[in-house]
Parts: structure tokens; C-alpha cells; sequence
């Protein structure tokens, strides 16, 4: 026993060696590490703190931001970038020299006289300690830092983790929670220190900027661009400076771009909206040598002073759209955000952006229509100034609902007249509601339908949109270069020319249709569940009723499931009645017979063909084909849209082979 204890610590410890850093050895020179991001935090910033340690903004913001930042583990991949104090010279870039003097004087105020001036402060939204000098000194030099860094290629992202805020400090007058100008005394003092010229101020915060839409109003070298709520001038800092129609003045006239959101409430949809329709196409147009975020998160889910809905995710896109603009120069510097989860989880959210995560993904969304329409109206302002806003293309389609069609229901009005016109296909009625409103004018079928002794079913979604756009952040469609692609067009033909009856069943439901009823369900997944249920209607009520002696199935893309689904629904009639399925898979996952049905595998084994790609995952090398995905056969052609064209000889032959009851 002592003998394998022994051998035991030996291993343990031979381990524990071999998992160690490697050292470095004495004559390889120490290299320091390369750091792309870093970051400006400090402690003394929090020193500025209200007395009653109620006010929502807390010195915790920062401090919680940096917590949650170092234990994601990602506070060692950036670099801390040395803080210090606004010098005067800087922040007269930007304030009066009254001013100057005005915040300067906080820090020699006694007990007494921060009391009585209270009131005073509070009217300007203020508190003010014996701290607050410092903190808003080192504040505003910490976004200067930040900017120079870099401005001068030494870093290519910077977070500014500062406080207080800054961008409601007018050149005359501080306010609203700020002393400073953080960021555009920054961008005065990086304009004026290094080459840096163009500089795009984009601010998320809920509230207004009003402090740095001033000290650039007139300067065309600044683009100041502001997303924030407005409600007619009535939400802080109120009147019309924030409004759609304030665009600069001067020589800076369309250098301010304000997006007013009219009420609470706006979401992720409505920033990504407002992001893709005037934020990029704009900023791309400006084309700027540094991007600033003045990152206020008090739009976030659950802070109660914005009261907006945005997610760290949508946070982390806004930051990755604004990363593709001035070669990815970019510094984030925190403005407002009053929830301490909000706004830790939010600049989290934005560190991992910075560092070079992609943003995670965001469901599915519409802006809403107070969203959609002050995005048009912002649209219709700012096409005056910028060529590459198009209002005609963010234009709120509730305007023209009434003579509007979406574009599934233009495909299938175009399908249902080919069809008639060509081949004098008539649509087939569905009986009930819920199928009618998914899928009328979807299910066609030709007119010797039910005498035919051979009925050819081919189940399909839309064909493909081939689409051109103007460019990824905008995502506008080139009219004339786009064109709907028909793979369908020459199996009709065939299927006809050999007078067979062709039941044409396109499976993609109607988007905004009513829900499924939940007795329809039976586990599966909605999509699913509508094309299955609609398969066996079809079934019950036309196929099996039909004078058909010999009845074929052609799947393709999504359809393919769609009758694997109906197969292991109505596995009898399958095997007594279906000649042979065919399955276009292309590249989608090959649908298998369930495992307990041993019967219709057997068949289905005998009596399918499946045609895939030869790169299809099922061939890969660790893949294996089982008798329930059917007879599998390659075809060289790697797209799917072409696969069912160059794969229509083999079906063709097929056919044939399985009406005379011998499939090859």
C-alpha cells in the first residue's frame, strides 16, 4: 500500500508539472503582450456621491461594470490605459472659462455651503460633495485618454469606464447629472493632437445629448448622430433642441442627425431599424477616422428612468455595425444607465463585441409602428443633406396597407396564374378555415385530376428570390436585378407532356395566419405541423379518393419532411397505394422512418429515392445510412436550387421504372 501510495504522489505530481506554464528561459527576451482593446476605470471617481446614497446615479455603476467585465475573464485581455485629470486648456476647447472656474470651485465648498446650495444643484439635476471636482476632472480626461489611444494606432477599441456622465454639460452650463463635456471635449482635444480629422459621435443614451450637439452644431468635421426618447420636447432635457428638425446650423447644417423616439417603451427592433435605415448609411457616407459611442444604457431592459426594452444584445449589435465603420477605430465611453444589472450586463455585452465575439443572435423582430414611422420621418428630414438615405425605402407600410401585398402572396398569385395559364391547373378548395388561410391558392392540381390512373403529387416551398442589394447595412433590394428563380418549371412539363395528373401542393404557410389549433399540435413543431396537416387533408379528402391507380411523391427542400410526416401518419394507405416517393433533400438533414415502424421502412427502403449532393453530411466520414433514410443517391451538383434540373433524367427514369413495377 505505501509502495502504491508513493507512485500515486509521483504521478500527481509529474502531472501537475506537465500542466504548468512553461517557463520562460533567462536568454529568451521578455515580451510584453499585444493588447488591440483597452480600458480607463478608476476608483477615485467614485468619491462623487450623493449624501443620502439614494440617487440613481451611484458610484456602483462603474465599479459593478468592471466586476462584471473581470469575471467574464476578460478584463486580462485589455489593456488599462493610465487615467489623469482634464487639463484647463482641454476643457476650454469646449466650456467658457466660467464654467471652468465654476466646477473647479465645488471642491473648496464647506459642508455647509454644498447644504445650502442644494436646492440649486438639484434644479439642474444635479449633487454635488467635495469629491465631485476630481471625479468629473478624471472623468473627462479618462475619454481623452481613451480617444487618444486610439487615435494615435496604439489601440484599436477603448472602453471608457468613467463617471459622472457627460453629454448633457453645455459649453456654458452643467447639467443633468454631468459636469463636463466627457466626450466632446475628447473629441476636440483628439482633433487638435493627431491626424485625426472626421469624427462620428453616435449616442445611444435615452436622453438627448443636448450638451454635445452644441459645442458641434455649426462644425460639419463632427457628425452627431442621437437616438433618444423626445416625446414633443416633453422628456428631459426637454424643448426642441432634440427634435428630427434640429440638423445643425451653419456650415454644420446636416451634421446633427436626431432620431426622437415619440414614447416609451422602443425596443431592440426599433434601434436595429433606426441603425440600418439612417445610422450606417449615413455614417458610411460621412466616412469618419474615429468613431465615439456616447453609451448611455438607460434605454436597457429595466431601467426605470428610460423605460425602454433594448437587450445587451441589441447593444452588441449597434457596437458591431458602428466597428465596421473609421477601419474599426472606435471608443465606447459611458454616458448615462441607472440599473446596475442593466447596465453591467449591457457594457458586458459591448467588452465582448470590442474584443471580437460576434454579437449573439436576435430572434426574429418588426419595429413597431410609432418606430417605423419617426425612422421615416427622420428619413424624409435627413435625404436633404445625405444621399444615401432613402425614405422611399423606410417608408411605414401601415400607410399603404390597404393596397399593399407581401411579397409570399405576389409568388403565389404569379404561381397560381403559370399554372393555369400553361397547364390549366386549377386550385384545389380547402374545406376549413385554418387550412384556407395558410395555404389557399397553394394546392393546385389539374383538371383530369380525379380520372387519371397516375397522379404525380410534388410537394415544394416557394421557389428562390434571387436578390442584389445596395449593400449589407442597408439591405435595399436593386428591383431590377432581383428575379424569382422556378425550379419546378420543366417537372411540370415533363409530368404533362407524359399525361399524367399533377397535384401541385407548395407547403410554406401564410406568416400572419391565426395559430394553429393546439389539437393539431401533437408535439410537433408548428411549421411542421401545418405543412403535415395539410398533406393529410389532402390525403383523405382527394389522393386516396381519386380514380388513381399508381401515385408518385416528389418532395424537394422543406417538403421533403413534410411527407416523411404525412408517411408516418398514414402508413397503410402508403404502402398499399404510393408507387414511390422521391426526396430532393439537397442539403437539408435526410428525414428518417421512425424506428418502430418496421413495415413502412421496409417499404420505404424499396420503394424511395433520395437525392443529396455529393457533399451532403450524410457521406461524411463518421456518418452512417440506415435502411429508414431510404435509398440515398448522389448527384454532382452542389446547389440545391439545380439539383431537381440536373437530378430530372434519373427521376424521370424512375417514374417510369415504377409504374411497370420494377424501380431501377
Amino acid at each position: 500500500m505505501d509502495v502504491d501510495g508513493e507512485e500515486y504522489h509521483q504521478n500527481q505530481v509529474s502531472i501537475q508539472r506537465s500542466l504548468s506554464p512553461v517557463q520562460r528561459a533567462s536568454s529568451v527576451p521578455y515580451r510584453l503582450p499585444h493588447f488591440t482593446v483597452g480600458y480607463v476605470y478608476s476608483q477615485d471617481m467614485m468619491i462623487h456621491s450623493s449624501a443620502t446614497g439614494e440617487h440613481p446615479e451611484q458610484p456602483e455603476r462603474i465599479s459593478r461594470i468592471r466586476t462584471a467585465i473581470r469575471d467574464a475573464n476578460l478584463l486580462q485581455k485589455m489593456k488599462q490605459i493610465p487615467i489623469r485629470p482634464v487639463k484647463r486648456d482641454e476643457a476650454l476647447l469646449v466650456h467658457s472659462q466660467e464654467h471652468w472656474h465654476k466646477v473647479l470651485a465645488i471642491q473648496s465648498m464647506t459642508p455647509s455651503e454644498i447644504f445650502e446650495s442644494e436646492a440649486y444643484y438639484e434644479s439642474l439635476s444635479l449633487y454635488v460633495t467635495s469629491g465631485t471636482t476630481r471625479a468629473a476632472r478624471l472623468s473627462c480626461g479618462g475619454v481623452i485618454e481613451a480617444c487618444l489611444a486610439v487615435a494615435r494606432g496604439e489601440l484599436k477599441k477603448t472602453f471608457a469606464i468613467v463617471r459622472p456622465p457627460g453629454h448633457h454639460a453645455e459649453p456654458e452650463e452643467h447639467m443633468g447629472f454631468c459636469f463636463f463635456n466627457n466626450v466632446a471635449v475628447a473629441a476636440k482635444v483628439t482633433q487638435f493632437l493627431t491626424p485625426v480629422r472626421k469624427i462620428l459621435i453616435l449616442d445611444w443614451d435615452v436622453h438627448h445629448g443636448n450638451g454635445t450637439q452644441r459645442a458641434f452644431n455649426d462644425d460639419p468635421s463632427v457628425l452627431y448622430i442621437s437616438l433618444h426618447r423626445y416625446e414633443r420636447g416633453q422628456f428631459y432635457p426637454c424643448g426642441p433642441f432634440g427634435s428630427l428638425e434640429s440638423c445643425g446650423e451653419g456650415a454644420g447644417i446636416g451634421y446633427s442627425v436626431n432620431v426622437p423616439w415619440p414614447k416609451k417603451g422602443m425596443t431592440d427592433a426599433d434601434y436595429i431599424h433606426a441603425f440600418q435605415q439612417i445610422v450606417m448609411p449615413i455614417g458610411m457616407e460621412f466616412a469618419p477616422d474615429l468613431v465615439i459611442i456616447s453609451a448611455g444604457f438607460d434605454a436597457a431592459i429595466g431601467d426605470d428612468l428610460g423605460e425602454c426594452f433594448v437587450s445587451p444584445a441589441g447593444y452588441a449589435h449597434m457596437t458591431h455595425m458602428l466597428s465596421g465603420l473609421a477601419g474599426g477605430n472606435l471608443v465606447v465611453a459611458l454616458e448615462g444607465g441607472y440599473n446596475l444589472d442593466s447596465i453591467s450586463n449591457s457594457s458586458l455585452a459591448v467588452a465582448r463585441v470590442l474584443l471580437g465575439e460576434a454579437p449573439p443572435e436576435l430572434p426574429p423582430m418588426v419595429a413597431s409602428e410609432a418606430g417605423t414611422e419617426t425612422v421615416w420621418q427622420v428619413a424624409m428630414e435627413q435625404s436633404k443633406y445625405w444621399k444615401s438615405v432613402n425614405p422611399k425605402a423606410c417608408e411605414p407600410r401601415e400607410e399603404v396597407d390597404e393596397i399593399s401585398f407581401s411579397i409570399p402572396e405576389i409568388l403565389k398569385g404569379h404561381r397560381q396564374h403559370f399554372l393555369y395559364t400553361q397547364y390549366q391547373m386549377l386550385q384545389v378548395p380547402l374545406m376549413t378555415k385554418v387550412y384556407e388561410e395558410r395555404f389557399g391558392s397553394q394546392v393546385m392540381c389539374t383538371n383530369d385530376f380525379l380520372e387519371n390512373p397516375t397522379i404525380i403529387v410534388f410537394v415544394h416551398e416557394f421557389g428562390n428570390l434571387r436578390i442584389e442589394l445596395d449593400g449589407k447595412p442597408t439591405c435595399d433590394v436593386q428591383m431590377e436585378n432581383s428575379y424569382l428563380i422556378d425550379f419546378s418549371k420543366e417537372l411540370i412539363s415533363w409530368v404533362r407532356k407524359e399525361k399524367y395528373a399533377l397535384l401541385d401542393v407548395n407547403v410554406f404557410p401564410r406568416p400572419f395566419a391565426s395559430p394553429l389549433p393546439v389539437r393539431m399540435l401533437r408535439g410537433h413543431k408548428h411549421v411542421e405541423s401545418w405543412s403535415r396537416e395539410v398533406l393529410i387533408y389532402l390525403w383523405d379528402n382527394y389522393i386516396q379518393l381519386s380514380g388513381a391507380k399508381n401515385i408518385i411523391f416528389i418532395g424537394h427542400g422543406p417538403g421533403c419532411h413534410a411527407l416523411m410526416e404525412l408517411m408516418e401518419s398514414r402508413p397503410v394507405g402508403m404502402i398499399r397505394y404510393v408507387n414511390t416517393v422521391i426526396q430532393v433533400v439537397g442539403n437539408m438533414t435526410i428525414p428518417l422512418i421512425p424506428k418502430d415502424a418496421d413495415e413502412l421502412r421496409a417499404w420505404y427502403s424499396k420503394n424511395s429515392v433520395v437525392i443529396v449532393h455529393p457533399e451532403h453530411p450524410a457521406f461524411a466520414p463518421d456518418a452512417r445510412l440506415l435502411k429508414r433514410h431510404g435509398r440515398v443517391l448522389q448527384i454532382e451538383e452542389s446547389k440545391p436550387i439545380k439539383l431537381i434540373m440536373k437530378g430530372l433524367p434519373l427521376i424521370q427514369d424512375h417514374i417510369r421504372q415504377s409504374l411497370i413495377g420494377t424501380p431501377q
